[in-house]
């Protein structure tokens, strides 16, 4: 039988065949998850909707999760279909090109907010709704990056934003225990994604990441999917509050 055979997971932040989550997604179809894709605008769900029919899942529904209403909706249709919810995998984050471009300084107040209400409030808001659909546990994951701990050229607001995601993992980790929720995020290497091209000079970053990681290669989308696959299964039943690097030993580094 496969792994999460029964298992019913909703998957946040599928933007194309190249993003982390369609990874990770393809990995918990194999494994027999049940899985569920959200989008926040038309444009996107061009995209989901044929990734996720070609896994034979027709569970798609909008989200943005800027919009508490729409937040609402999105777990309500979940306990309409499914009645519970076993995990979240939360790869969601967003910062105006703007705001990554220039001095960290001279990031503005809107963009700080919005920053911050997208990469790492959100966690928050799913996970508060997501308590009552968890009957019998279940687990949250989420994806960071190595500049929440460093300065990284050019991630500026992101940064910021990620060290704030990944404090709120530890919270929620404390949080939701009682309950049997785990919560725990990955922190990749980066990888060439939708997102990451809004980033200045990211060519030059894979680049650099190859040359000096110990095992002298980039991370790839399939790395990523593996580890969180072992988050979103039993074999991580008692681990929580965790943030694991998964980028080619890179963290490791000094001077």
């Amino acid at each position: 039988m496969a792994m999460l055979s029964g298992k019913k997971i909703l998957v946040c932040g599928v933007a194309n065949e190249r993003s982390i989550a369609w990874g990770i997604a393809e990995a918990l179809h194999r494994e027999g998850a049940e899985l569920a894709f959200t989008y926040v605008n038309e444009a996107i769900e061009k995209r989901v909707r044929p990734l996720a029919e070609s896994l034979n899942c027709k569970t798609v529904l909008p989200c943005d999760v800027q919009s508490d209403a729409d937040l609402d909706n999105l777990f309500s249709e979940l306990e309409s279909r499914w009645g519970t919810l076993d995990g979240i995998v939360h790869s969601l984050a967003f910062a105006e090109r703007e705001d990554l471009g220039r001095p960290f300084s001279k990031t503005s107040r809107e963009g700080f907010r919005l920053a911050l209400d997208v990469s790492a409030y959100s966690l928050i808001a799913m996970a508060g709704r997501a308590e009552a659909l968890m009957k019998n546990g279940g687990s949250i994951l989420t994806m960071t990056y190595l500049g929440s701990q460093r300065v990284v050229s050019n991630y500026n607001i992101m940064g910021v934003a990620k060290a704030a995601l990944e404090s709120s993992v530890r919270y929620l980790a404390a949080d939701l225990g009682a309950k049997h929720i785990r919560v725990n995020a990955i922190s990749a290497g980066p990888i060439k994604t939708l997102a990451a091209s809004g980033i200045p000079h990211f060519r030059e970053l894979l680049a650099s990441f190859a040359e000096r990681a110990p095992l002298k290669r980039n991370v790839s989308q399939e790395d990523v999917a593996q580890a969180s696959l072992f988050y979103l299964s039993p074999m991580s039943n008692g681990i929580s509050g965790e943030i694991t690097y998964v980028d080619c030993g890179f963290n490791i580094l000094g001077v």
